[in-house]
């Protein structure tokens, strides 16, 4: 048994993603679910990944010059969705451990140039980290 997450729970991805670290800040979780508790739709399989928080700032040890990217889920963890409940046919969404993440470059971190030589950009398009849940619910537990 888990808490349920609702509409407008918050995503908090950690900063850690790989070599990358990221200023993080939360994705907010939109609803589809055909439940509703505490006035809120419950959120169901499926709406993790309209999660998108763009603009986020990131370096490398390396590329020390920030540069900018997304952060979205990637996959629920395999203890984030209901067993046995569902809403309009789908597991509904539950607070579990963590999630995986990604974060996608958009604008490259930048290596220092060494000497007159133009700055060296990051070759990595995107890096995994995770994240979890935080929940307004605290009521409603389902299996």
């Amino acid at each position: 048994m888990d808490y349920v997450i609702l509409d407008g729970d918050l995503a908090i991805f950690m900063p850690a993603f790989g070599a990358a670290t990221v200023v993080v800040r939360p994705g907010k979780m939109i609803a589809s679910g055909m439940t509703s508790l505490m006035n809120k739709k419950i959120c169901v399989k499926g709406d993790e990944a309209n999660v998108m928080v763009p603009g986020c700032v990131y370096t490398t040890p390396v590329c020390t010059i920030p540069g900018v990217g997304t952060l979205k889920i990637n996959a629920l963890g395999g203890d984030q969705t209901s067993k046995k409940t569902k809403s309009g046919n789908k597991q509904v969404i539950v607070k579990g451990s963590t999630f995986t993440a990604v974060f996608e470059v958009q604008t490259p971190a930048q290596q220092p140039p060494k000497g007159p030589s133009p700055p060296v950009p990051d070759a990595v398009p995107q890096y995994s980290g995770n994240g979890n849940f935080i929940t307004t619910n605290i009521k409603f537990k389902v299996s």
